[in-house]
């Protein structure tokens, strides 16, 4: 049997959106998938591959996840009977235990919850969450010290 072609848009794992930032501004301590509540323009704007999460961050409050700052903008082709909001605050849909557990990491141990990437999995949207504390500007340059060095030593020993 043939294997099935990666599709870019809208198959079944394919990524939507990456927030490459948040692994340069943060250290990415553990990560966590969560299902996300949306309306049918956005999935359909999803679908299209047209969402940004590179400016967003998650929040908890009354014990429930949100997603602010997510960027999904509508089709041109949306309803004319509703007026899409391309930055509404959505829920995030993820099991008691792990909020649980999240909300003590943020409140008490100075985390932060960052999206890291939106993506189909079986016909549902999800994003990545990652617990994340912040890098300050010396650990950037040590981190940008160490992959030129890696960079180096490959190009070493491919000239072995």
């Amino acid at each position: 049997m043939a294997k099935k072609p990666n599709t870019p848009k809208g198959g079944d794992g394919s990524t939507i959106a990456l927030n490459k930032k948040a692994r340069h501004d943060f250290f990415i301590e553990a990560r966590y998938e969560a299902g996300v509540a949306l309306e049918g323009w956005e999935v359909k704007s999803l679908r299209d591959g047209r969402a940004q999460i590179s400016e967003s961050y998650v929040t908890i409050k009354q014990g429930e996840a949100f997603l602010f700052g997510a960027h999904i903008i509508p089709l041109p082709t949306a309803s004319t009977h509703i007026e899409p909001d391309p930055m509404r605050t959505r829920k995030l849909l993820m099991h008691r235990r792990e909020l649980d557990k999240l909300i003590g990491l943020v409140e008490r141990s100075g985390y932060t919850l960052i999206p890291l990437a939106m993506y189909w999995k079986k016909g549902r949207a999800k994003v990545e969450i990652g617990l994340a504390k912040g890098k300050k500007q010396h650990d950037k340059r040590a981190d940008e010290k160490e992959r030129d060095w890696k960079r180096e030593q490959e190009r070493l020993l491919r000239k072995r």
